[in-house]
């Protein structure tokens, strides 16, 4: 990490949601809840609580120094609306195939 930026990550008890176009597209009593240095709080959630059948894998990649690459899933009306870290580094690995979503509902 460079001085002064941190990432913590701890297991959350949060009910999360995520509706798009009215249709849910995940659901989790447990996610890994993402505290950064600079950002908003972010909920990954498990592969297993997300309606990947709805999502579409995107060619967008992006670079995080902290994290590493992210790989990205689309909705025919929202490009880029999801993503994860399928080889995160190490000082992040918990998130590992996790899914995060910009807009959340918590509960």
């Amino acid at each position: 990490m460079a001085e002064g930026h941190t990432i913590t990550i701890e297991q959350g008890t949060q009910h999360v949601r995520v509706v798009h176009g009215g249709q849910v597209l995940a659901e989790s009593d447990r996610p890994l809840v993402l505290r950064e240095t600079g950002c908003p709080v972010r909920y990954y959630l498990p592969p297993a609580d997300v309606r990947l059948d709805l999502l579409t894998p995107s060619d967008t990649h992006t670079f995080c120094p902290f994290k590493g690459t992210a790989s990205y899933w689309s909705r025919p009306d929202a490009a880029d609306l999801v993503w994860a870290y399928p080889d995160p580094k190490p000082d992040v690995a918990g998130i590992k195939d996790h899914l995060c979503f910009y807009e959340v509902d918590v509960s």
